[in-house]
């Protein structure tokens, strides 16, 4: 991928800074991290501003080269990726100020883990749609997902999240979103009682006492609101 070239030479051009640490050599480990720096720049803050996200990149890079310990065994440029990243990724989340589906925060999460484990044994980084294959999602999806937290759910272009592959007995990703809408359009006490009845394994009874209502009440809340997340799922199968 296009940041390979660069990958492999920061090894190179960190040893030898090391050897003889001067400005000359610090900007030919600059030059060789420059496409790390952009691909985590991509990849997890696509929304935010390119110039800031880069120098934050490259404070992780200056972090790599003081604290990097060649005795604990990772190349130079899987330490610096890990310090890269994770600079990016606090910068990135601490912008984050909307709510994200749990099914993306947990896409996201996933993509974190792959990079790493990539990065720890290919020595580079992964292409985008190695990233989609691992997480069973479409290469457009991974985008769109990425930006959950950045901009509101409802900036998102949903439609372009898909499954690659149907797994037995999970929803695909798609479905989840549908029905993360359907939730929303649910009133509190809608919400709490699916909740309690779904989520918690609760019976009826159960949560009629932890509300504080009758257990018929929770029966005729429960039936309505089923009804109207089927007509939800319905109504976006058919646009």
């Amino acid at each position: 991928m296009e940041t390979s070239h660069n990958v492999s030479s920061l090894n190179v051009a960190a040893e030898k800074y090391f050897r003889q640490p001067d400005e000359v050599l610090l900007q030919e480990v600059m030059e060789s991290a420059s496409g790390l720096i952009r691909y985590y720049s991509r990849l997890y803050g696509n929304v935010c501003d390119h110039e800031d996200l880069f120098q934050t990149g490259s404070l992780g890079l200056m972090k790599a080269l003081k604290n990097y310990d060649s005795n604990r065994g990772a190349t130079f440029v899987t330490y610096a990726s890990h310090c890269i990243m994770g600079e990016i990724r606090h910068m990135v989340r601490k912008q984050a100020s909307y709510y994200r589906p749990g099914c993306i925060a947990e896409l996201q999460f996933k993509v974190d883990k792959i990079i790493e484990e990539y990065m720890k044994f290919h020595q580079d980084v992964p292409a985008i749609s190695y990233i989609a294959e691992k997480i069973n999602v479409t290469e457009d999806s991974v985008s769109e997902v990425m930006k959950a937290g950045l901009i509101s759910f409802e900036e998102i272009d949903s439609s372009k999240i898909h499954s690659l592959t149907y797994e037995t007995f999970r929803l695909p990703i798609e479905d989840k979103l549908t029905l993360f809408q359907a939730m929303k359009k649910l009133t509190e006490i809608q919400k709490r009682v699916i909740y309690l009845l779904f989520y918690q394994n609760l019976s009826q009874q159960q949560v009629a006492d932890r509300i504080g209502i009758n257990q018929k009440k929770v029966s005729r809340i429960r039936e309505a609101t089923l009804k109207n997340i089927r007509e939800h799922l319905r109504e976006d199968s058919t646009n």
